[in-house]
């Protein structure tokens, strides 16, 4: 994908090599904005991109820890954005993964994060977790590229979206052993304040939640895997609510065994637990209470509160690949597959579409009282991580054939 050079040095990188890139971006407010190039900009060269995944996190689904793989995958954005102490850098969550850009000021810090994330993921959740931390340098001098564009859907929260191949790149690198970051050492924890998963899984209303991954076949027209997504993205913008999975009124907080551990496993370390699950059954009592009878706490309005996960929420985003969970009524969704097949026929593009009853969130709240608070979006059955294998086997089918669905 190409990017617009109105604000970069000759070479095409940014003017703003520092801590401020993502922040300085001009943001887009619409999402079929992730198809138009002019919304991209390299990333500055000195950045790196700070990645993890679980090992066979489909073994891990099919057991039915589908929110522990989830918690794991926004453990890397909380651990490494906690640890370095900003919050407005790009990162993506991936389901069984997540990726972070960092500044080359704090990519040390970055490292030592993710070692400590990888290490908790492998002591607390049991999970191989491995991760990397690759030189965008490095990237481009492989002939791939990173690029960001920033989509600001309110005042509050932008997400990034990433093209150029570089992500998916490091990536496969990274999957691949090429790349590899050390686990930190035993028993260190990472700062995963704010990391939570407290509200139940929240069932389709128009048909079915479904996990859509779609990426461009290696050497296929820009031009043409551009329009596939425009297309996608046009279709599922005509759903109600552009096919988002939360409304207010689908907001049910629920706390259990599973989910009540893990919060307490990122929060604080054995023997500190009792304590801070009574702390967290408290504040979960407290919210119920707020929200019956319309009270707010100080300047805490739990219905503004409510508004806010619903704006905030990251269902849908691009990262060198369309990805989206949607609520989608059926015959939205036959348009969205009868696009995708001819586009794969037509050796444009791969994808993985997964479907589910409930979709699963995972959330980052530093604090309540601010309003920058994020939630990922996920399918409850598996969601990308099962969406992704079915791309990954239709990878294994020539051009022309009928990709996996």
């Amino acid at each position: 994908m190409t990017h617009d050079d109105g604000t970069h040095n000759d070479d095409g990188t940014h003017n703003d090599d520092g801590d401020d890139f993502f922040r300085d971006l001009a943001g887009f407010p619409d999402f079929e904005g992730v198809a138009d190039t002019r919304n991209y900009h390299r990333l500055p060269d000195g950045w790196v991109l700070v990645l993890a995944d679980i090992v066979d996190s489909t073994a891990a689904i099919e057991s039915g820890r589908y929110k522990a793989v989830n918690m794991a995958g926004a453990s890397v954005i909380s651990g490494v954005l906690n640890a370095i102490g900003q919050h407005d850098l790009p990162f993506v969550f991936g389901g069984d993964g997540a990726l972070v850009a960092v500044p080359p000021s704090k990519a040390g810090t970055a490292r030592q994060a993710l070692s400590a994330v990888q290490r908790w993921a492998q002591e607390e959740l049991g999970f191989d977790m491995r991760g990397a931390v690759v030189p965008v340098s490095a990237i481009r001098a492989a002939g791939q590229d990173v690029l960001v564009a920033r989509y600001a859907i309110n005042d509050q929260v932008s997400y990034a979206m990433f093209a150029g191949g570089g992500a998916a790149w490091a990536e496969r690198r990274m999957k691949e052993g090429l790349e590899t970051n050390p686990l930190g050492p035993p028993g260190i924890r990472p700062n995963l304040v704010g990391l939570s998963c407290r509200w139940n899984p929240i069932a389709a209303r128009h048909g079915e939640i479904v996990s859509i991954i779609a990426v461009p076949v290696d050497g296929a027209s820009e031009d043409e895997f551009r329009a596939l997504i425009a297309d996608v993205v046009a279709i599922a913008s005509r759903q109600q609510g552009e096919g988002h999975p939360v409304e207010v009124e689908s907001l049910h907080l629920g706390l259990n065994a599973v989910s009540l551990d893990a919060e307490a496993r990122a929060a604080v370390p054995r023997g500190r637990r009792f304590r801070h699950k009574a702390f967290i059954v408290l504040q979960y009592l407290l919210m119920q209470v707020l929200t019956v009878f319309g009270l707010t706490l100080g300047r805490f309005d739990p219905r503004r509160y409510r508004s806010d996960i619903v704006a905030n929420s990251d269902f849908r985003k691009f990262d060198d690949g369309l990805k989206m969970t949607l609520d989608i009524e059926p015959a939205r969704l036959s348009q969205i597959e009868t696009r995708l097949e001819q586009a794969a026929a037509a050796g444009v593009c791969r994808y993985g579409l997964h479907r589910q009853a409930s979709a699963l969130m995972t959330c980052v709240v530093p604090t309540p009282l601010s309003r920058d608070h994020v939630h990922f979006i996920d399918g409850a059955a598996g969601g990308y991580a099962i969406a992704a294998a079915k791309l990954k086997a239709a990878e294994a089918i020539p051009s022309g054939a009928a990709a996996a669905g």
